[in-house]
């Protein structure tokens, strides 16, 4: 059962949750190979070489400088004729999902999404994926010829779980050629809607409020919290919907879904559209009043009080360090 693994990266540097897919093939069984599109990937391929997997496979062109869908479908159609594998992993990011059912309606393959979990039953895998915004689990078990393509939900699998091995794994050049004139699409610089737009995916600390934080004017106090543990604020989906914080930092089935070092949970009762998009988070931290909240259920450290009470006492010690 070999899984070959997509690596995704920016200008040389992979996303993170990029070993969190390798992580999740890792537990599938069977040999693990990574896969990297682009230019000038030297580093970012040696990196790689030491996550633990059998084989680095780079595939480079000048049509693949910039990120398109045309080039990256025409460059892993022939990376996956070439290698081979039973499966074929994707960490499941904004880039994934714009040219992965493209993949797989070229190859004419099941594609599961948005995975989280892998079991096995016998000699087949079974990968669980959430239905109906997180309320419902489904198993899949895809059928047909091989490959199966795979999105992995990004927080699902800990990348510090990740078994590296000991000697860097072997480097190979993938046989890819792109004619750049039958890319129709014409790249351009990344969007960004502000200045203060962010990727929470990438975030290492996160400070998120909920409807305990009462009103937009009480907002600062959770800024105040953020800066001075060097964190991102993000929010629950009715802060966001109230117009309070952008939709940008709406965290949950709806919104992005992340695995920080540090997730801090200000007055977030813990639905379940919530905890779907933060449960893979390192280290959790909640704050509520109410002793029954459903996000004491996952949270590491839990304080049940009032979180304007709190949460000051916590900036005053960390100011103090």
């Amino acid at each position: 059962m070999s899984v070959l693994v997509i690596a995704e990266q920016r200008d040389g540097t992979l996303n993170r949750a990029t070993w969190e897919a390798i992580a999740a093939a890792q537990q599938a069984g069977g040999p693990v190979r990574v896969a990297l599109l682009g230019t000038s990937l030297d580093a970012a391929a040696a990196e790689l070489a030491g996550s633990g997997c059998e084989r680095v496979v780079v595939a480079e062109d000048p049509a693949l400088q910039s990120y398109t869908a045309d080039g990256y479908v025409m460059a892993l159609a022939a990376v996956i004729a070439e290698q081979q594998p039973a499966l074929v992993f994707f960490p499941h990011t904004y880039q994934t999902r714009d040219f992965a059912p493209a993949l797989a309606a070229r190859l004419r393959r099941p594609l599961v999404t948005d995975v989280t979990g892998i079991k096995k039953d016998g000699d087949r895998l079974i990968f669980v994926r959430p239905m109906f915004q997180g309320k419902l689990s489904a198993d899949v078990a895809p059928s047909g010829p091989a490959p199966h393509l795979v999105t992995i939900q990004i927080g699902a699998f800990r990348a510090d779980a990740l078994a590296r091995g000991g000697a860097a794994a072997p480097i190979d050049k993938a046989a890819v050629q792109i004619d750049a004139a039958t890319i129709r699409q014409k790249p351009e610089p990344p969007f960004r809607e502000a200045k203060q737009a962010v990727d929470l995916s990438q975030a290492a600390r996160i400070v998120s409020v909920g409807r305990g934080i009462k009103g937009q004017e009480h907002l600062k106090i959770a800024e105040q919290l953020a800066q001075a543990l060097g964190a991102e604020l993000a929010a629950s989906r009715p802060i966001c919907d109230a117009g309070w914080l952008p939709m940008e930092r709406q965290i949950g089935s709806s919104g992005q879904t992340v695995s920080p070092k540090l997730y801090v949970a200000l007055g977030i009762s813990g639905a379940i559209q919530h905890l779907v998009g933060m449960k893979g988070s390192r280290t959790i931290v909640a704050i509520n009043k109410d002793a029954d909240a459903p996000i004491f259920e996952v949270a590491d450290y839990g304080i049940v009080g009032d979180l304007f009470e709190v949460v000051p006492a916590m900036i005053a010690e960390l100011e103090k360090k």
